[in-house]
């Protein structure tokens, strides 16, 4: 079979790979890419550990061809954080223990940093509906939902 050259953004950098057109972007970002952040889970888009923005869209890399990466621009939970500097939403889940085993915390995390691109003072309402995708066996959602309202507003307030 031959592989298709790919050439994208990743966290901000432009990346360039070779993958088999039926392998997953899951799959590269793992094992070409070696961002080992996002978690297969699943493998049917139900668990959400797999979670990546895709030019600024939430989407279920294990549902994704890597091919299909081409020219688009790729946010991994590798690129949250400034440096050395935690982005807000992992300080917050820090503090709040809002993790535990680390399984759906990538995927939780690119999720909330999503959701407070999109809506910067989401109701706990609106928290919830937009981890409907996001499963997580170990933290129940509570510490998870304080901490994500906890930071929209403290990025509220240093706006």
């Amino acid at each position: 079979m031959s592989m298709i050259h790919v050439t994208t953004t990743v966290n901000g950098d432009e990346v360039e790979f070779l993958c088999d057109p039926r392998e997953t972007l899951l799959d590269v970002l793992r094992d070409r890419l070696a961002l080992t952040g996002a978690k297969e889970g699943c493998g049917t888009g139900d668990c959400g550990a797999c979670s990546v923005t895709v030019d600024d869209r939430l989407v279920c890399s294990c549902l994704m061809l890597g091919a299909e990466a081409e020219g688009k621009s790729i946010g991994t939970i590798e690129g949250m954080a400034n440096g050395e500097e935690l982005h807000p939403l992992q300080e917050k889940f820090i503090e709040y223990a809002a993790l535990q085993c680390g399984v759906c915390t990538p995927g939780v995390l690119v999720a909330t940093e999503a959701l407070l691109k999109k809506n910067p003072d989401p109701t706990e309402t609106e928290v919830r509906y937009w981890l409907a995708g996001n499963l997580c066996r170990c933290t129940g959602y509570d510490k998870i939902i304080r901490a994500v309202l906890d930071t929209a507003a403290d990025l509220r307030k240093a706006s």
